[in-house]
């Protein structure tokens, strides 16, 4: 069967699904329906057409476009038309996450299996109500017991709901802690005295504070030397005391 043949079928399986299917699971769909083929169907064959109905839909002439997500692949609208589709379910639709919610469901997104102890431990605060919305989202599943913790408590694990609600395919796909953190990072800054200080108005604070010293240590008046001329005080003392002429 040519690949042309093939992107209908893998159309119409994607687009009636209600769970997105990896490249295995539409292979195997395919050649159960052509059962009666003597030339089965290959997975490089469905690769190669996924690939392509990717490119057909990724043009701005359909509102919707195939993405992997959930784990498989799945006919997803666009965002640009995000705002049209939340008409449909109202405030259900726009409804979003709480920040203790998101707290809860990025730990045990980083750290499953996880119990619920261990993500109150890291929180610091108890997680009961967090967990259990995000049990009735189906955003995160039991996954199991820790044997190794006394009482034997249940351990959580995301959901392929999750991967869904989040656009991502794989938790592998997650941002690693180090690339969040990498715009937070700041250097340390090496303080010099430049750094903080105008040289030209240094220089003039400098010259007027030493002119001001220089002026301190100066004598102000001939009186405060003691460099005084005894004859040119007694004529002054002298024409002080003589009577006034008529004129």
């Amino acid at each position: 069967m040519e690949i042309s043949e093939i992107i209908p079928h893998i159309e119409a399986l994607v687009f009636a699904s209600d769970k997105a299917l990896n490249a295995n699971d539409i292979t195997e769909l395919i050649n159960n329906a052509f059962g009666f083929l003597e030339e089965r169907i290959t997975l490089d064959q469905v690769e190669s057409a996924l690939n392509g109905i990717q490119e057909k839909y990724s043009t701005e002439f359909y509102p919707f476009e195939l993405k992997q997500s959930g784990g498989g692949w799945q006919f997803l609208t666009k965002p640009t038309f995000h705002t049209t589709i939340a008409q449909l379910n109202g405030d259900k639709f726009l409804k979003r996450l709480s920040n203790a919610a998101l707290e809860s469901l990025a730990i045990i997104a980083y750290k499953q299996p996880i119990t619920k102890g261990e993500v109150e431990a890291i929180r610091g605060v108890n997680s009961d109500y967090s967990i259990q919305k995000l049990l009735e989202k189906e955003l995160i599943i039991i996954s199991g017991r820790n044997e190794n913790l006394p009482g034997k408590p249940l351990v959580y694990s995301t959901s392929r709901n999750f991967m869904d609600y989040f656009g991502i395919n794989s938790t592998e796909d997650l941002p690693k802690i180090k690339e969040v953190l990498a715009d937070q990072i700041v250097e340390a800054t090496v303080i010099k005295p430049e750094d903080f200080t105008d040289n030209g108005l240094f220089e003039q604070l400098e010259a007027v504070a030493q002119e001001e010293r220089e002026n301190e240590e100066a004598p102000n008046t001939e009186e405060e030397t003691g460099d005084y001329n005894e004859d040119e005080i007694d004529a002054a003392d002298a024409d002080d005391s003589a009577p006034e002429q008529p004129a």
